[in-house]
């Protein structure tokens, strides 16, 4: 969930004979409150609600990512599927064949893996409760509880709900585009790890989502700017999205709070090197001039929302479900979809504390590696890598 604007207000609009009134609202900061009637709603139970809660500040907690524990060729997972299907060369995996349900320790050890290396995972036709998502994402982590977003009637406080229907319309001049993507709650002192989320009622057109790919990024980048950037840190900011409720009338649950994180930080398990930062949460760089700031999270942030190699896309189903890492990939919604009704579950589990290549490889001796030069090489490729400027030649384009 990403921090936009916070305003409500009805459009009124005329049509032979009658006049329209309908609601048009941020779908960040005023989703319906989840009373209206529901008509035979099969899950009107999970419909969102804003309970009026108070939570403690969170407090540092031991994490061991379960890949740590995968064999890397991931032979107990692969065998189960009847496909796997890596959908561009960046990002994103679809596997067919295998119940969520039925994974044992060390298929769950060897999704964890493919998830940190392929960004995100999807699998469709899955019947898995959310009682049964919740455990899953346990033993990723300790839970995460939001602290401004809906949460289920029935309570389930570690469920974050996505919920949009016919009685609210998105509205465009509250929000760009580009501030659609975002890294959940990248704010935390233990930003999420191993995130699924589960559809449960969604429209025959519309309402995908889209992933993009730190670790792409950074690739793309040239040594030196990347040599810059993992010298950096950014503040993410819960302030906005605190502010949003306060203004919609709805509680905030943990005082909102504003943490620095590296620009550039490591995976602990593939020891790969990502771009940290995203357009919804991450507000300035630290230690540099405003201007120089703005100017390198414009041009990282329209990277991101813009360059379709880093990119993956998935149409939605129900019961489909997506498994990303929060770490090392922004994601963005997309509200093509109203009057239809979109309804999803998700289960967020604390990460470690984000890790900077200095820290890295201070406390691990590994050297921290470009994802791309790792795959090259593991292709038996040469690629020459260097810092001096190469004299610049006219080319042309094939498409």
């Amino acid at each position: 969930m990403a921090p936009v604007a916070t305003s409500e207000r009805e459009q009124t609009t005329s049509t032979p004979g009658k006049v329209v009134t309908q609601k048009v609202f941020n779908p960040f900061y005023s989703p319906p409150s989840g009373d209206e009637a529901d008509d035979g709603y099969k899950y009107a139970d999970f419909k969102p609600s804003f309970p009026k809660l108070s939570w403690e500040p969170l407090k540092e907690q031991h994490v061991v990512d379960r890949g740590t524990f995968a064999n890397p060729e991931k032979p107990s997972l692969f065998a189960a599927a009847t496909k796997v299907n890596h959908l561009t060369p960046a990002i994103g995996t679809e596997i067919k064949g295998i119940d969520l349900r039925q994974l044992t320790g060390p298929q769950k050890d060897e999704l964890a893996l493919l998830v940190a290396e392929r960004g995100v995972v999807f699998f469709r036709d899955q019947e898995i409760n959310i009682h049964e998502q919740l455990e899953l994402a346990r033993y990723f982590g300790p839970l995460h509880k939001h602290a401004t977003t809906p949460i289920p009637r029935n309570g389930l406080e570690e469920v974050h709900v996505v919920y949009n229907d016919a009685t609210r319309r998105p509205d465009p001049t509250s929000f760009s585009k580009l501030e659609l993507w975002h890294s959940d709650v990248s704010y935390e002192l233990q930003p999420p790890s191993t995130t699924s989320l589960k559809v449960i009622t969604g429209p025959d057109v519309g309402g995908d989502t889209l992933w993009s790919s730190g670790y792409a990024l950074y690739s793309s980048l040239s040594t030196g700017f990347q040599s810059y950037l993992e010298g950096l840190s950014a503040v993410h900011s819960a302030v906005a999205q605190a502010d949003g409720n306060r203004a919609a009338g709805l509680p905030v649950r943990r005082e909102e709070i504003e943490t620095t994180h590296p620009l550039v930080r490591v995976h602990p398990v593939t020891g790969w090197k990502s771009v940290y930062v995203n357009p919804g949460f991450t507000k300035r760089i630290v230690g540099v001039p405003k201007a120089e700031s703005d100017t390198i999270l414009d041009f990282l942030f329209r990277q991101i929302s813009e360059n379709p190699d880093f990119q993956v896309r998935f149409k939605w189903e129900v019961n489909s479900i997506a498994f990303w890492d929060n770490r090392i990939v922004t994601h963005s919604a997309t509200f093509d979809f109203w009057p239809a009704t979109r309804h999803a579950l998700r289960a967020t589990p604390h990460g470690e504390k984000p890790t900077s290549v200095e820290e890295y490889e201070r406390q691990t001796g590994k050297e921290a590696k470009d994802r791309q030069l790792e795959i090259w090489k593991q292709q038996g490729l040469k690629v020459e890598v260097t810092t001096k400027p190469k004299t610049a030649k006219t080319r042309g384009y094939n498409d």
